[in-house]
């Protein structure tokens, strides 16, 4: 094209005039209030195929040549999303540890999409960069964190750790680890056995390789034993190797256990190692009164992750690292080259992160805090852990249901049909697949979504309540129905040997 052609009145295929904008989105805001209403009476999801779901996508498609209407777009996009989703805001879904969204963080991410500051620069995002400011503060507050810590949001708990573990290894290598690399040196981390997959990403992303894990048993409780770290401290010291983490979790994924967060703190003071805490799940939970003792560890961390898209019920993608001396974490990431003139008297969240363009995730969050309050999440995440007591209670009303654990809202358990004397090997295996066919048939069956949990080698049920849709209703609905397809699904797969 020549420079000399002239861009005037300007009609961007793209453009989308106030009224047309405005009528198609008040019709999607219209769809949105219906599927929520709809979502108690729906499948918690339609189970479908690979190849199902690309079909009624169309995903064989090439690239359109020419544009379309938006309006029937947004409409089939819709159509798409509610027909063919798992829907983690169903009353029934506690497959994973992801909440339930609150409507106001949907209508958050529209607002905050719409004018669409880069989170990166203060000057970018002069408002936007306070809001996440503010709102990392609030979730330190609510944990009993330090409220002028360092802080920031992320996509997820896997990024919020990795952020807090490269922040440690800058301040405990004992040299200039973003300058001169590992050198060879053998830095090492100790975490349980429970600890989440993050922990060998964040290994491999570092620099440090999975090898410096340092997996510590783990008591009758699934809590780091703090007799095996101690040990295994010592043990590196003395091979010169350089400890430099310790990993404690406040609520693992498998069974929301707590590890003895105010012990690992003290050995971590003893060593002067780096303390860190995958809050992740757990860590809100602090803001209970009556909250697990060993929550009162969080704040003794020298960091710490929370998840807000997990128990303050955020869209996704909400992760929070949360670092005790904020130039550590500016330590662990700032650079500046030439081109940036943004100055250092407001928060660049550049300086303390990965990302550089960053979108704007805080205001669903902190749109959420307000609406609900202190108060409010306190009798959310209390509803929670309560609903999976009752649970829990409810396991033992059943000759064909065998308790595991709980802790938080976590509950697990297994399906035992009543003629089977548990203890043979044969027996054992047999309930591992008996169960794991029994969880694909509840998913499948749209009723509820459970997941599973491997505990001391046997394949149990796990139920994880982190929604504010669920009710005692939901919970009384769950166990008939899992001795119903138990009972089905025994019948069917039992093994001749085993039977009588």
């Amino acid at each position: 094209m020549s420079e000399t052609n002239q861009i005037e009145d300007r009609d961007s295929p793209l453009a989308i005039g106030s009224d047309e904008f405005r009528a198609m989105g008040y019709q999607l805001i219209d769809r949105i209030a219906a599927f929520l209403d709809s979502l108690p009476q729906r499948r918690v999801t339609p189970a479908e195929s690979p190849s199902d779901v690309r079909r009624a996508l169309g995903a064989e498609r090439t690239m359109p040549l020419q544009g379309a209407d938006p309006a029937p777009l947004l409409n089939r996009a819709a159509d798409l999303l509610f027909e063919h989703s798992l829907f983690n805001g169903h009353p029934r879904f506690w497959g994973y540890v992801t909440s339930s969204a609150a409507p106001i963080g949907a209508l958050g991410e529209l607002l905050a999409a719409a004018v669409n500051p880069n989170v990166g620069a203060w000057p970018l995002s002069p408002m936007a960069s306070e809001i996440e400011a503010q709102t990392t503060r609030w979730i330190a507050e609510m944990i009993g964190y330090p409220t002028d810590c360092g802080g920031l949001l992320v996509s997820g708990g896997n990024m919020a750790n990795l952020v807090c573990v490269l922040a440690a290894r800058q301040a405990k290598a004992g040299w200039d680890v973003r300058k001169e690399g590992l050198a060879g040196a053998r830095l090492r981390m100790y975490c349980s056995k429970e600890t989440h997959t993050w922990i060998q990403k964040a290994a491999d992303i570092s620099g440090l390789g999975t090898d410096a894990i340092r997996w510590i048993p783990t008591d009758d409780q699934l809590r780091m034993d703090v007799s095996a770290l101690r040990q295994q401290i010592v043990l590196d010291t003395q091979a010169g190797d350089r400890p430099f983490l310790v990993l404690g979790t406040a609520g693992t994924v498998s069974t929301g256990a707590i590890d003895p967060l105010p012990e690992l703190a003290s050995i971590c003071r003893e060593f002067s190692l780096w303390f860190h805490v995958d809050g992740a799940y757990g860590a809100l939970a602090a803001v209970l009164p009556d909250a697990p003792a060993d929550l009162g560890g969080l704040r003794e961390a020298d960091s710490v992750a929370v998840d807000p898209h997990k128990w303050l019920y955020a869209p996704l993608e909400a992760g929070c690292a949360l670092v005790r001396n904020r130039e550590q974490l500016r330590n662990a990431f700032a650079y500046h080259p030439p081109y940036y003139h943004f100055g250092t008297e407001a928060i660049n969240y550049f300086d303390f992160g990965v990302q550089n363009s960053r979108g704007f995730r805080a205001l669903k969050v902190w749109l959420a805090i307000q609406q609900a309050g202190r108060e409010g999440y306190i009798r959310m995440i209390s509803d929670n852990i309560c609903l999976a007591g009752q649970l829990f209670e409810r396991i033992s009303q059943y000759l064909e249901l065998q308790p595991f654990t709980r802790s938080l809202s976590i509950t697990t358990f297994r399906f035992v049909p009543r003629d089977l004397n548990v203890g043979s090997e044969e027996i054992e295996r047999y309930l591992d697949q008996l169960n794991c066919e029994l969880l694909t048939h509840l998913q499948n069956s749209g009723e509820a979504y459970l997941s599973n949990a491997v505990i001391h080698g046997r394949f149990v049920l796990r139920t994880c309540i982190v929604n504010f849709r669920s009710s005692s209703a939901d919970i009384e609905q769950l166990l008939p129905l899992v001795v119903r397809m138990g009972k089905e699904l025994d019948s069917a797969l039992r093994p001749e040997t085993l039977r009588a």
